[in-house]
């Protein structure tokens, strides 16, 4: 028995999420989950039932640079002979760039320490046809100064209730965020965010705040004071899926 660890690359517009929904599947793609296709492709090339644990159940409409998954398999079929079988069924939106073996004990969720999101806006004054299901459009003027200087706030272990979307389970709202970063380069504005894990639309809505903070609609010293509220309604708006790329997880 070998624990296989696959490192994953996906743009998440046509499908509903990662995670398989409560068993429901379907033949209609825009109803798919990315997680129900890798493993319905797997299912076929090895001849087993196949079930993938996941770093981080990504959202309807959000990409991944590199997410992780593993599996536990029989097969003895050599990795790069398995990847190149993979890319070939899988359709082109979806892609596993590596595989290698895990330990038996390693679980891609629960082992992992940290997650690393990235938020990347299109800052000017026209959006783009061809980079319109990437990124989100924004034509207001940015203090991206301001931006960094609030967004240092936010490091270290804290309370992001303010931060949180409703969600179907009770969650401790504690999280530890290692990093923020928001980064320039020409038109692009990328805020970077790594935490020990990320509560339901956390970096969407923190993300909708420093553009809320940037553009002047929210006043300097605000971030300290919403995340001190521990009130959802006192925070910025939670930015579409589009902009958001899973980019790296550390174990």
């Amino acid at each position: 028995m070998r624990n296989l660890k696959l490192t994953i690359e996906y743009a998440g517009t046509r499908y509903h999420g990662w995670q398989v929904q409560n068993g429901r599947r379907t033949t209609e793609v825009r109803c798919q989950t990315i997680q129900e296709i890798i493993e319905k492709t797997l299912r076929k090339i090895l001849q087993e039932d196949i079930k993938l644990t996941v770093a981080g159940r990504t959202d309807a409409g959000v990409h991944a640079f590199a997410q992780v998954a593993n599996f536990k398999s029989s097969s003895r079929m050599p990795f790069e002979k398995l990847r190149w079988a993979l890319n070939c069924l899988l359709p082109e939106d979806i892609k596993v760039t590596r595989i290698k073996n895990a330990g038996l004990d390693f679980n891609s969720r629960f082992c992992a320490k940290s997650k690393l999101y990235r938020y990347t806006v299109l800052n000017r004054k026209y959006s783009s046809a061809l980079l319109a299901d990437r990124v989100y459009f924004f034509h207001h003027h940015l203090d991206v100064g301001l931006m960094r200087r609030e967004a240092r706030v936010l490091l270290g272990r804290h309370n992001f209730t303010s931060f949180q979307a409703a969600d179907t389970r009770p969650r401790n709202p504690l999280r530890t965020i290692k990093l923020i970063k928001i980064s320039k380069d020409k038109d692009f504005l990328h805020i970077d965010i790594a935490a020990d894990s990320f509560l339901y639309n956390m970096v969407r809505s923190i993300a909708g705040t420093l553009l809320e903070i940037g553009r002047g609609k929210l006043p300097q010293g605000s971030m300290k004071n919403i995340l001190k509220a521990r009130n959802r309604q006192l925070a910025g708006p939670t930015l579409p899926a589009k902009g958001l790329f899973l980019v790296k997880v550390k174990y």
